[in-house]
């Protein structure tokens, strides 16, 4: 146990519940603008009951002692992505990573809606960082819109649909909702992919009648002009075209938006700094577009605009957890002070998403998110990451004393086993007999393969099939099918270790894939399909590793027990058209 820092009184770790906690001698840095002081923090029942240099600790109290410590209110990061090509990559090993960096609360982008509720429940199950679930929207072929289907990412081009899309979302319970609003990616093909502004507009008021906030994608000034005309309540992406006007900076502040640069995902390697760095044309313009994202950050915060803290993690090298610090040492590096950083951390972000109220600060009601660091980040922004203990809701989650709940331990929820039907299609609203959403599969980028759905009439085996059809698009190996998900939103694994293989009833021309999704990556077999039905047998024997859900991972064995999807693909030359009609998908 660290000098100077210890419990004394009743165990450490118990539900916090009535418990009640004092953190005593700290310098307390309270993010509410005053200068940090020494004093006592008492939490009751996950709650701060008081704060103050004079505060009296109540009888029975586990007091831990802080001197020469700082306590700050847990940090926020309000751009992250749970995704399994991320780092780490499971959502236990991704929840632990948050709460060793000081994290108390964050929002997914990440999640179909559907699965918001599971993932909701798993997290209950183990110690982690209060997490926002966010929808997606965008426009047809925009960037986000390659992410999975409609009703993954929805996809709206009018007000009318836009306000008719963010009804369709409520039923999910969504936190806050992200909106793809401009370019497909990083302003390349603006023209192309960006939302106008009566659009974006519908979607924040239609988003705010329900209580909640929008964010959105935004990298060029004109667009961060829009978002602002809008009524966006978060700018989440650097703007890094050029320097914002003053016109611009006058209009976001007006707007009360606030801004999230995400520094992080977009900081310059080692080889693009210092002597030595490489000297193309790619290069150059990276390192001309980080120098207009600190302008731009410096700018705003003159300005009076928040600046909040978003870092991207879970997409390219940003890691989870380390990178919510790293954006802070980022901002400082940029122009700003660290006590500006640290503020954007935390009451900036709770500001942000309008839980100010409820957490961010230091202060008497709110939640007792605390993280406690060995020196003083206000002064030396390094310092953040000396974190010696986290408090979520009162509770220590991280550092000495603290125990993690067994489902940190885990990769996956418990698989549950399988039905033999999958879905044999009958239902109208676009459910599988499993009561799951379908998906539909296609390859990604601003070119890509159109697939479309319709279910038809089964002669000969009564009742309805899926037909699907697919516009191949102009690049290398398209593809197009449909998939089934075993679960809802695909979170929890199923076992079908009792069965052969998969089976369905097809028609069609040609070669298909039958795709088996895992959790450690996608399996494949080929099949032809005839003119006429069919019933086809695959056996679990039969099917390929192809892609893997992780770069460079290694290729995995089957193992039976980790399904998370059934499906059908068709791949054909680019530009092509193909079709197909299935029925009756399940297990033998």
């Amino acid at each position: 146990m660290a000098a100077g820092l210890g419990w004394t009184g009743p165990a450490a770790l118990a539900n916090p519940g009535d418990e009640i906690v004092a953190i005593t001698g700290a310098t307390i840095f309270d993010a509410t603008g005053t200068a940090p002081f020494r004093g006592t923090v008492i939490v009751r029942g996950g709650r701060i009951e008081a704060v103050g240099a004079d505060v009296r600790i109540p009888p029975r109290a586990t007091v831990v002692r802080a001197e020469g410590k700082a306590l700050l209110p847990g940090f926020i990061d309000v751009h992250t992505h749970w995704s399994p090509a991320g780092s780490p990559r499971t959502l236990p090993q991704i929840a632990s990573a948050y709460l060793e960096s000081g994290v108390t609360t964050v929002n997914d982008f990440h999640q179909q809606p559907e699965a918001f509720a599971p993932r909701r429940a798993w997290l209950a199950g183990i110690e982690a960082p209060h997490v926002n679930f966010v929808a997606r929207m965008s426009t047809p072929g925009g960037h986000g819109a390659d992410w999975g289907d409609t009703s993954t990412t929805k996809w709206v081009a009018t007000a009318e649909s836009a306000r008719r899309e963010v009804q369709a979302l409520q039923p999910y319970k969504p936190d806050f909702i992200k909106v793809f609003a401009d370019g497909w990616r990083y302003g390349q093909l603006p023209e192309e992919t960006s939302m106008n502004v009566e659009t974006l507009t519908a979607i924040a008021e239609e988003a705010h009648k329900n209580g909640q906030r929008v964010l959105t994608h935004t990298v060029t000034v004109e667009r961060g002009k829009l978002a602002a005309q809008a009524g966006i309540d978060v700018i989440a992406h650097s703007i890094q075209d050029g320097v914002l006007d003053d016109d611009a900076v006058a209009a976001i502040r007006k707007a009360g938006t606030s801004y999230a640069p995400t520094l992080a995902i977009y900081q310059l390697r080692p080889d693009e700094m210092g002597p030595g760095r490489k000297d193309d044309e790619a290069t150059r313009l990276r390192i001309r577009k980080y120098g207009y994202a600190e302008e731009n950050v410096r700018k705003l915060a003159a300005a009076g605009v928040p600046i909040a803290l978003g870092t991207d993690a879970g997409i390219g090298s940003a890691k989870h957890g380390i990178s919510t610090l790293q954006e802070m040492e980022l901002l400082v590096a940029a122009g700003l002070t660290p006590k500006a950083a640290l503020l954007a951390g935390t009451s900036n972000s709770a500001l942000a998403l309008g839980l100010l109220g409820d957490r961010g600060t230091i202060e008497k009601g709110k939640r007792a998110d605390l993280v406690l660091i060995d020196g003083a980040p206000w002064e030396t922004i390094g310092d953040v990451r000396k974190i010696e203990r986290v408090f979520v809701d009162g509770k220590l989650v991280h550092g000495a004393g603290a125990r993690r709940s067994p489902g940190n331990l885990a990769t996956a929820l418990p698989a549950v086993p399988a039905a033999p039907l999958i879905d044999d299609f009958e239902r109208t609203d676009g459910r599988s007999t499993l009561d799951t959403l379908r998906l539909v599969d296609m390859d990604g980028g601003v070119e890509r393969s159109r697939v479309v759905t319709n279910r038809v009439t089964h002669p000969g085996g009564g009742g309805n099939a899926l037909a699907f059809a697919v516009e191949m698009s102009p690049k290398e190996k398209p593809e197009g099918g449909v998939l089934v998900p075993l679960s809802r939103g695909s979170v929890t694994p199923v076992d079908a270790r009792g069965f052969t293989g998969v089976r369905l009833d097809m028609r069609g021309a040609g070669r298909y894939l039958v795709v088996v999704n895992t959790l450690a990556g996608e399996w494949t077999a080929s099949v032809e399909a005839k003119e006429d039905w069919t019933e086809l047998r695959v056996p679990f024997s039969a099917l390929v590793p192809t892609r893997p859900r992780r770069e460079n991972a290694p290729v995995p064995a089957w193992r039976g027990d980790d399904l998370v999807q059934v499906g059908v693909v068709v791949m054909r030359e680019a530009g092509a058209s193909a079709w197909g009609e299935i029925d009756n998908l399940g297990f033998y």
